[in-house]
């Protein structure tokens, strides 16, 4: 029974489940606690054991063969069950649990999602440890294969095809709206499409991205609105656009929790924009982990 099994030793499937999430041997090192030479001894024996290079160095990365590919989705389905049945054993209990849990966001998602969250691990959770990291892409893809973050607060606006390894839970759907300083003097003007694009705008771009939804619809009008300041973050907005004429299209509730909402005008958008979508993301085979699941459960009592 198990005569192919017998063939290799299986420690070695933890090399190749690292070194395939990091592509890189010093990085599959450093989270099995291995040198880099030991690491690469371990993947000779486990070439020679399947017969493959399985790894192929390509500039600074360490691509995968074919087979490594066919390989990978049984190898880390499988060591994530293995890994939640053993950590089954040892109870997770939210009351004292020390652990720390790191999640990837923007300011703007941090903004609008973890005030609530956060106090209600206070209630329930009192000495976990929360840890929040810049996200570098919405779903924060890599840093959680990799195990760098356990979940990422994302947007999704449109269609977006699904991520491989990835699994999500949707948090809640938006509106946009259209806000400028209260004396504006187009404040109190309906906002047709005319009115929107004689405004000047701010616009928050996290990731410098170049297809948003608002501008893509324009674009397929042939026209285009008058981007004056373009921001990384979504911290400054609120006093660039109550001390000047520009406007800003941002979803309802980051709005109201961001801004003084006494000293905006608000307006519907004159034209339909597809609505904002916050999920939560996180690695799919980590779902028997007993702390992920108590974590996704707090979030689902948010929804």
């Amino acid at each position: 029974m198990h005569h192919n099994l017998r063939l290799l030793d299986l420690n070695l499937l933890l090399v190749f489940d690292a070194l395939y999430r990091h592509r890189s041997v010093t990085g599959a090192a450093d989270e099995l606690a291995m040198s880099p030479s030991a690491l690469s001894h371990a993947l000779a024996r486990l070439r020679s054991s399947l017969n493959d290079p399985l790894f192929i160095r390509q500039g600074s990365q360490m691509q995968p063969t074919p087979k490594a590919n066919s390989l990978y989705p049984v190898v880390s389905s499988t060591l994530g069950a293995l890994n939640g049945e053993l950590s089954q054993i040892a109870r997770f209990d939210p009351a004292t649990s020390s652990q720390t849990l790191t999640f990837a966001a923007t300011d703007y998602t941090a903004a609008v999602f973890f005030p609530e969250f956060i106090a209600r691990l206070q209630t329930l959770a009192p000495e976990i440890r929360t840890r929040i990291v810049y996200s570098r892409e919405y779903d924060a893809l890599e840093e959680i294969l990799t195990g760098r973050v356990n979940f990422a607060v994302g947007f999704e606006e449109g269609s977006v095809q699904p991520r491989p390894g990835l699994a999500s839970l949707e948090l809640f759907t938006d509106d946009y709206v259209v806000a400028m300083r209260k004396d504006h003097p187009l404040a109190d003007k309906p906002l047709t499409t005319e009115t929107y694009l004689q405004l000047g705008h701010v616009v928050v771009s996290p990731w410098n991205e170049h297809h948003r939804p608002i501008d893509s619809y324009l674009a397929a009008q042939q026209i285009r609105r008058k981007t004056v300041v373009e921001l990384p973050s979504v911290m400054s907005a609120p006093f660039i656009v109550g001390q000047t004429d520009l406007a800003i299209t941002l979803p309802r509730r980051g709005v109201h929790q961001l801004f003084d909402t006494h000293q905006l005008a608000v307006h519907a958008p004159p034209f339909p924009i597809p609505p904002y979508t916050l999920k939560v993301y996180y690695r799919a085979i980590g779902g028997q982990d007993p702390a992920q699941q108590w974590m996704l459960e707090q979030i689902r009592a948010l929804r």
